[in-house]
């Protein structure tokens, strides 16, 4: 079961509150965070008062600032470790002006490193991080449905599904979909 509108609210509300703390902790003004994450000053202040909903690139932006993964800051806004989460539990955040859907399989925790993901891409939709949001990164990317291609430090890698893609983070990366399919694949994060 996927999200409902209150949940939606309801994480888009905590990832507010988290990106409000994770900022003051570092003791950065928003001038601060909008030098290091280029994301404007006005964006910085709406999405931490949970007036917008951040985008997969803002949200990108600001997990490099950070040191951050995405999925390290969803679980730091999700609940306690539990070792098994049912499919119906497992939290899905989209951004649907893109067209991306991703849902966290892995059970929440802060402590573990290891994350699975199953993230899927409408048609025609191209998303890119200027910085890895660690260096060396590793990705264990498994096409599953669709076309993809990933490009890792400029080279582009065409993907069709049952392929599997292993790479380190170091520099830009893209995603993007041809116009006649989407994608859906597992990403797996070391």
């Amino acid at each position: 079961m996927e999200c409902s509108l209150a949940d939606e609210t309801g994480i888009d509300r905590r990832i507010a509150q988290r990106l409000r703390s994770l900022r003051a902790g570092r003791g950065w003004p928003l001038d601060e965070l909008a030098r290091r994450s280029t994301v404007s000053r006005a964006t910085l202040s709406r999405l931490e008062n949970a007036e917008v909903s951040p985008t997969a690139s803002v949200l990108g932006k600001l997990c490099a600032a950070y040191g951050l993964t995405m999925s390290r800051l969803m679980h730091m806004v999700e609940g306690e470790f539990a070792p098994l989460v049912r499919r119906e539990a497992q939290t899905v955040w989209s951004d649907p002006e893109v067209g991306f859907r991703r849902r966290s399989i892995s059970p929440p925790a802060q402590m573990l490193a290891g994350e699975a993901l199953e993230c899927t891409l409408d048609a025609a939709v191209t998303i890119t991080y200027d910085a890895p949001p660690r260096p060396g990164l590793e990705h264990h990317l498994v096409l599953v449905e669709g076309q993809l291609t990933v490009t890792v430090d400029g080279r582009a890698h065409e993907l069709r599904p049952g392929d599997c893609l292993r790479y380190q983070l170091f520099g830009p990366s893209a995603f993007a979909t041809p116009a006649e399919t989407g994608a859906r694949y597992f990403l797996f994060v070391v």
